[in-house]
């Protein structure tokens, strides 16, 4: 019997390049996968340093695209910004709040530790419906357009992987370790069933968790 398809989502700040990037990838290659963000508004550079510009989670790629087209097309357009919305909106209508979504999944990307700890606290506060395991893979990427690509295809390869083990609960462990020697990167992984409590006590509700550092 084939494995059944990998449930996959992807996490980053905004919904904007890291997670969208590896959205593209993977569904192109036939996942089902899921993006989101975990802040309270999208924020992307702004014209002026350190003054960002300011979007709602319900804003569609298309109108932020159109409004930083309006304000300067030349600037968004060197940077990269207008080629990302592009791509953006042909993935889907806007970005997403992972803290509104109740979806299952199998195993999801973060792509900073600021974010999977934003994403474990949010677990850890939810009353889960069901006691399937889940696991939560920490891969740091940093936030530049190459570097969203380069962290994309090292999900997609784990992914990939995990697909083609069918057991998550052996293989994943070991894959990671294998990243690890292959490319120095680092990675936390949090294993969690459901009921696990709130906030941090990681311990209580009636379901556990295993927390690797690896």
């Amino acid at each position: 019997v084939p494995p059944s398809p990998l449930r996959v989502a992807v996490v980053c700040s905004s919904n904007m390049n890291r997670s969208m990037e590896a959205h593209d990838i993977l569904q192109k290659r036939g996942f089902c996968v899921r993006s989101f963000g975990v802040a309270r508004q999208v924020k992307l550079p702004g014209l002026i340093r350190n003054c960002p510009v300011l979007y709602d989670f319900s804003t569609t790629y298309k109108q932020m695209y159109k409004d930083l087209w309006r304000k300067n097309r030349e600037c968004y357009s060197s940077n990269g910004i207008l080629q990302l919305l592009g791509r953006n909106q042909r993935i889907k209508p806007h970005p997403e709040r992972f803290q509104e979504c109740s979806d299952p999944f199998d195993v999801i990307f973060t792509c900073e530790e600021r974010v999977y700890d934003r994403v474990v606290q949010d677990l850890c506060a939810r009353e889960q419906a069901t006691f399937q395991p889940l696991h939560v893979v920490n891969v740091d990427i940093v936030d530049t357009l190459e570097e969203a690509t380069l962290g994309a295809f090292l999900i997609y390869r784990l992914c990939q992987s995990l697909q083609q083990a069918g057991d998550m609960e052996d293989s994943l462990g070991q894959l990671l370790l294998a990243a690890e020697e292959k490319t120095g990167k680092s990675f936390l992984l949090l294993k969690v069933r459901a009921g696990i409590g709130t906030g941090n006590n990681l311990g209580g509700g009636g379901g556990w968790t295993s927390l690797y550092f690896l």
